[in-house]
């Protein structure tokens, strides 16, 4: 039975960040920071209350959302402020959200696996009917059983929680909780892993008001003269240093990266402001961010006509091909190493845009105007995890290091990331199909690649198909043809494979070639060709039929040596 192929999807460019988030460093002396742990630790006790009481709440339509911040934000307002108040609220509803998300992918991620384990259950061991393969031994099939049993206590649980509206939240992060239970394995001592939990659940944010003085209230960030003031709770206001229970801090303010839009910002709109604290290294952090106005990106069909960046993003690298309009490889392919495993999240954030950094400074040294890369987050992967059949191992080393493997590629945090910095710089960002494109690029590209530079890979030839798909065209190419109009023969590109070309040409597009042309009328027809040679022989007489009314009177006889 041959095998179909899924249908593609179309090519979409990826829509520009909403907002933008820019950090500074807070370099505060004992002073400052002893009232901005004061402030941290006060209101995370009162975020930490809020909290609790809207998980109790449960599931809520709008009006009752509504009704609910109202009178949890009264309560708290007498003990902070009502803007202390607002954003606390805000950020419980925000966080009971989330968890609700969390407990649905849950939910559905669980059904996935049951349904996967049932119908290889159905087959018996070591056979095979239809599409569904069953287990390979009945030992193997045995344990699923078992396991299908445990999923199904969980879903059980998950289902019951869904039903009453219950989320469960865990300020400071579920993980580092549970770390505390075995400190030895997390690496940590009794006294970092308290300096971490404190930091996690400090508070110190507060919203923006495009209708107050330098777009907020409660933090406000002077770009003129570089100062930075805090409103202090009515629980604090003895450590003011200003009027009307102001602190401002002793140390100057500046936004050394990107400083010229938050100062546009703060002049024009509302701001918001996030301090936070890294116990690790005993640095405290100012964040601003806003929302960013809807600029009209270009569209699919502008970008098929400009060059582009193919990326195929993988374990351990970067493959880079630089394509240009007609679907060629402009220059030799690039690779660029992003080794992530056993870092810290901070540092994978950095290496993460160090190596987008690269892409768009080789993006731009091409003239390119898009970066295209995969649509790509390994949902079913995810969703199933070792129950997944299909050609990847599902069970023993193998299929653990593979989920492992698929498990450390950055695929969301690479788009979210490559999307915030192409739009500063410019640049659009094309996602598109995933399906196929290492199949059929080492099938119809790795060769001409290799021609091109010797250290291409797979990889590359990926890269190449999914710049090809993101220009509209198909990952195969006829040889010697393009999609340009006849009248425009002589600017078409010939074939896709790579020619002796004179020096300043770019790679993989040779010189014009020129052809015999035949009549319109013979395209499409096979040579006339003769198998046998004619016969000599003479003029032939009349070739009518006549009628005979019987047979001839009179008979010639013919010699068989004849």
């Amino acid at each position: 039975m041959s095998r179909h192929l899924r249908p593609l999807a179309a090519p979409l460019v990826v829509a520009p960040p909403g907002g933008a988030r820019v950090r500074t460093r807070l370099r505060v002396d004992p002073s400052d920071e002893r009232v901005l742990r004061a402030l941290g630790e006060h209101l995370g006790s009162l975020a930490g209350g809020d909290l609790a009481e809207r998980c109790r709440e449960g599931r809520l339509d709008a009006s009752g959302r509504a009704a609910s911040r109202r009178d949890r934000k009264r309560a708290l307002t007498a003990t902070s402020s009502s803007r202390w108040a607002g954003a606390i609220t805000r950020t419980s509803e925000d966080a009971f959200q989330l968890a609700w998300r969390n407990l649905v992918a849950d939910e559905r991620s669980l059904r996935a696996r049951l349904r996967r384990i049932e119908q290889r259950l159905s087959v018996p061991a070591g056979r095979r009917r239809g599409g569904a393969r069953g287990y390979a031994t009945p030992a193997e099939r045995w344990e699923k059983q078992r396991r299908l049993q445990v999923l199904g206590a969980r879903l059980a649980e998950v289902e019951r929680h869904l039903a009453a509206g219950r989320v469960s939240v865990c300020r400071g992060g579920r993980r580092l909780a549970r770390s505390r239970h075995n400190l030895e394995a997390a690496g940590l001592t009794r006294e970092q892993w308290q300096k971490r939990w404190r930091a996690e659940r400090l508070f110190i944010c507060a919203d923006g008001d495009a209708d107050k003085a330098l777009g907020n209230e409660t933090i406000r960030f002077h770009p003129g003269e570089n100062f930075l003031w805090v409103k202090l709770p009515a629980a604090l206001v003895h450590l003011a240093n200003r009027p009307h229970g102001r602190y401002r801090l002793s140390c100057p303010v500046v936004f050394s990266y990107r400083g010229e839009e938050v100062a546009a910002q703060v002049a024009s709109g509302a701001v918001r402001y996030d301090i936070s604290f890294d116990p690790e290294r005993g640095r405290w952090y100012l964040d601003a961010s806003w929302k960013c106005a809807r600029k009209k990106s270009l569209t699919l069909c502008e970008l098929q006509g400009q060059r582009v960046l193919a990326v195929d993003l993988n374990a351990g690298h970067l493959a880079a091909v630089a394509v240009d309009s007609s679907g060629n490889p402009l220059r030799g392919p690039a690779t660029i190493p992003l080794a992530l495993g056993g870092l810290a999240a901070s540092t994978r954030d950095g290496h993460l845009r160090q190596v987008i950094s690269q892409l768009l400074q080789m993006a731009q040294a091409q003239g390119c105007r898009a970066l295209v890369i995969e649509d790509l987050d390994f949902r079913d992967s995810r969703e199933q995890g070792r129950e997944r059949q299909g050609r990847r191992p599902s069970r023993g080393r193998r299929a653990k290091s593979f989920r492992r493997l698929v498990a450390g590629i950055p695929t969301a945090r690479f788009r979210d990331r490559l999307v915030q910095m192409s739009t500063n710089k410019g640049l659009a960002v094309v996602a598109v199909d995933a399906a196929y494109t290492s199949r059929w690029g080492a099938e119809h590209w790795l060769g001409t690649l290799q021609r091109i530079s010797p250290a291409a890979s797979g990889h590359h030839a990926a890269a190449l198909v999914i710049g090809r798909r993101g220009l509209g065209q198909r990952a195969r190419r006829r040889e010697r043809c393009d999609r340009t109009r006849p009248a425009d023969r002589e600017r078409r590109a010939a074939d896709s494979a790579v020619w002796p070309m004179p020096a300043g040409r770019p790679a993989g597009l040779p010189g014009q070639r020129t052809r015999e042309l035949r009549s319109p009328k013979a395209r499409g027809r096979p040579h006339p060709r003769q198998r046998t040679q004619p016969a000599h022989q003479g003029p032939r007489g009349d070739q009518v039929a006549h009628d005979r009314s019987g047979p001839p009177t009179t008979r010639n006889s013919v010699p068989l040596s004849v």
